[in-house]
C-alpha cells in the first residue's frame, strides 16, 4: 500500500518540510556528482556505523544527524521524501516550525540508536531519512488517527482507497516489526520502529505537545 495524499490541509505553509526536502535533494545531488570512490568515502564518513558509535559515542555522535541526509539511490530518497511530503506538513503545522525540526532530528537520531541497539556489531553504514520520517508517522498516528489517506493498492490492477490513518500507519508499523524480526535485509527496520515509537510516545505523553492553532494566538 502506498500513500498518495491525505485529506488534511495545514493552516500554515510547511516551510520546514520544504527545507528538509530541498536539503536532502541537494545532498543527494552531491552524491550523484561525486565519483564512486568519493561517494563511498562520504557514506563511510557520515553514515551511522553502530560498531564505531558504541566504541566512541562522543566522537562518533555526529553521525546520528549526518546519516539522515544521505541516501542510497533514487527509490530510497524518493520514497522517503514522498512520505515526508504527505505526512509532514500537518505534523509541522501542529508542532510549530522550530519544534518540528527539533522533533524530526531527534527522531532520526533515536531511530539510528534503536538500530544500533539491535545490531551493535554492524560495520555497515546506515543512511537515510526514514528513521526521522518514521517519527513523523508516529506523531501523525496520534494527532490525526481518523484522517483519510488516499492509498494505492495493487490487486491485480492498481486500485485506490481511502483508509483511516490509524489503520494505514498501524499496518505500516506492523510490517516493520515483522520484517525486523525476520532479519536478513539491508533495510534498517529497527530504525523505522524506533522512530515510529519515539514519534508516538512524544505526542502521546506530551513530550512535544501540539502548539495552539494560529487563530488562538494573541
Amino acid at each position: 500500500m502506498f500513500p498518495l495524499a491525505d485529506i488534511n490541509r495545514p493552516l500554515r505553509p510547511p516551510l520546514v518540510v520544504k527545507a528538509l526536502v530541498a536539503l536532502n535533494a541537494a545532498v543527494f545531488l552531491v552524491e550523484l556528482l561525486a565519483s564512486p570512490a568519493a561517494r563511498e568515502a562520504m557514506i563511510y564518513s557520515y553514515g551511522f556505523v553502530p560498531r564505531l558509535f558504541w566504541a566512541d559515542p562522543l566522537g562518533e555522535g555526529y553521525r546520528l544527524v549526518t546519516s539522515q541526509f544521505l541516501h542510497g539511490g533514487f527509490s530510497h530518497i524518493l520514497g522517503n521524501l514522498w512520505f515526508l511530503w504527505v505526512f509532514g506538513d500537518n505534523v509541522e503545522d501542529r508542532l510549530g516550525r522550530f519544534r518540528f525540526l527539533l522533533f524530526y532530528l531527534l527522531g532520526g537520531a533515536l531511530a539510528a540508536l534503536a538500530q544500533g541497539v539491535f545490531d551493535p556489531g554492524s560495520t555497515s553504514p546506515m543512511i537515510g531519512a526514514s528513521g526521522a520520517i518514521s517519527a513523523v508517522l508516529g506523531a501523525y498516528f496520534v494527532l490525526f488517527p481518523r484522517a483519510q489517506i488516499l492509498t494505492l493498492v495493487w490487486i491485480i490492477l492498481p486500485l485506490t482507497f481511502y483508509l483511516p490513518a490509524a489503520f494505514y500507519l498501524g499496518y505500516w508499523a506492523l510490517l516493520q516489526f515483522v520484517y525486523a524480526l525476520l532479519g536478513g535485509s539491508n533495510v534498517a527496520f529497527w530504525a523505522h520502529l524506533g522512530g515510529f515509537v519515539w514519534g508516538w510516545a512524544a505526542l502521546r505523553y506530551g513530550l512535544f505537545p501540539p502548539a495552539a492553532p494560529p487563530w488562538r494566538r494573541g
